[in-house]
């Protein structure tokens, strides 16, 4: 790829050239994705070149050919690419769902504690959100486990073991104590991942 004033744009301009059997919406997404993908890494990381960024995505045709693949058109001998060298697959859910479903149920449920829709529903939203996490293209494995294991499992054995062994101090204060430390446990999760997350 030549040097110029703009290599985001000519970069953008090869992955078009190269994704054009792609129906013209699905290529306008792909190029959105990408766009956005560079303009977020940027600010998020101003020390990082432009060169640098467009690395991180891959080449061009391989961009290309991963969509054109998933697409369901892919291109008689374009190259198979794996590990690291694999461009970054597009999540169809956003990160920040999953995130949001794994805290924002638990303070529904703290802030109603004595209404027993809002604790299904808070179970229910965690477990949805939990599936998303781990099927999520944004996290690696081990993020994706320990996000599970500090937001889904270790908060519902807290309050299993709180409730079913008597073990509770009475009083409404060790209960806000406890639902205020979870909360914190949830949102420092949730951060980490967001912050580490793949775009």
């Amino acid at each position: 790829m030549k040097t110029s004033a703009d290599p985001a744009r000519d970069y953008l301009g090869a992955v078009e050239r190269e994704a054009s059997a792609l129906p013209a919406d699905r290529r306008r997404e792909l190029l959105a994705d990408l766009a956005e993908h560079i303009e977020v890494s940027r600010a998020e990381r101003p020390h990082v070149t432009i060169g640098e960024v467009l690395a991180e995505l891959g080449d061009p045709r391989a961009i290309a050919a991963t969509a054109l693949a998933e697409a369901g058109g892919g291109v008689a001998g374009a190259p198979a690419r794996s590990g690291a060298d694999a461009p970054v697959r597009r999540g169809k859910v956003h990160p920040l769902v999953p995130l949001l479903m794994l805290t924002l149920p638990f303070l529904l449920a703290s802030v109603f504690p004595h209404v027993p829709a809002a604790g299904f529903c808070s179970t229910l939203f965690r477990v949805i959100g939990a599936v998303l996490l781990c099927t999520s293209v944004h996290w690696s494995t081990v993020q994706k486990t320990t996000g599970v294991l500090l937001t889904a499992v270790l908060p519902t054995l807290a309050i299993s073991v709180w409730i079913w062994s008597g073990a509770a101090p009475a009083g409404d204060t060790p209960a806000t104590l406890a639902n205020l430390a979870t909360l914190a446990l949830l949102a420092g999760t949730a951060a980490w991942l967001w912050r580490g997350r793949r775009a």
